[in-house]
């Protein structure tokens, strides 16, 4: 009767577990455009692998919760967490450029030689995870570990440099935008963005006294585009 009982026990556990996964799509892209191929996808608690295939597209057995990792040595790694919600997830891997990662790039197939040659000579403000951010300030907060998001004076959240002092009494940074002076940031959208920089110190004279707070640059995508088509 015991060993009855352990097997059924034994029974439900595997039932159990296999209950708990499923299969989660995704698709992986680098320059925010071009599908990478003959990456592996790995599920870190279901311990599934997977390569992805000619269109940057696999199917990954995970958990109900789990995370996606890639690690490759010509893209930084990328872990990214599934919910139970989560059917379809896409990632934008960022490449390491160097001469010997782009010909392991173009040897392995993760990108044609053509596709590499004209990303990196015409949209390297691709070359970013930016769209993964749900607002700027989220994006702030991942990328910048010098800085701090609170209430600001004019409303919703602001952007602060830890360390700035103002002679003003209003320690908040201040938001150039495609070289125009913004007295907020909450209307750019992160998958719009080129480049962002946060400046102190001496790299913030240039703008001036109120400066001194640090300066938030950004610079969007068309902007820099314009900017290029113009020099």
């Amino acid at each position: 009767m015991r060993s009855l009982t352990m097997m059924a026990f034994c029974m439900l556990a595997v039932i159990s577990s296999f209950a708990q996964t499923r299969v989660v799509k995704g698709k992986l892209t680098t320059f925010n455009n071009y599908p990478v191929k003959n990456v592996t996808v790995e599920s870190k608690k279901a311990g599934s692998t997977v390569m992805t295939d000619s269109l940057g597209q696999f199917e990954l057995v995970c958990n109900e919760k789990d995370v996606i990792r890639i690690k490759n040595d010509v893209f930084e790694a990328m872990s990214k967490k599934v919910s139970v919600d989560d059917e379809y997830v896409t990632a934008n891997l960022i490449f390491r450029d160097s001469k010997k990662n782009r010909n392991i790039a173009t040897g392995m197939g993760y990108i044609s030689e053509e596709n590499l040659t004209f990303a990196l000579s015409h949209m390297s403000y691709e070359n970013n995870d930016f769209c993964s951010y749900t607002d700027v300030f989220t994006l702030v907060t991942g990328k910048f570990s010098s800085v701090q998001i609170k209430a600001s004076e004019m409303g919703g959240q602001g952007i602060f440099v830890r360390g700035q002092k103002s002679l003003y009494g209003n320690n908040e940074a201040i938001y150039v935008v495609d070289g125009v002076r913004v007295a907020d940031i909450s209307f750019v959208n992160p998958c719009d963005m080129a480049t962002i920089d946060i400046l102190k110190d001496g790299g913030a004279a240039l703008y001036g006294s109120q400066a001194a707070n640090g300066v938030v640059v950004i610079e969007t995508k068309g902007y820099k585009q314009q900017m290029g088509e113009n020099n």
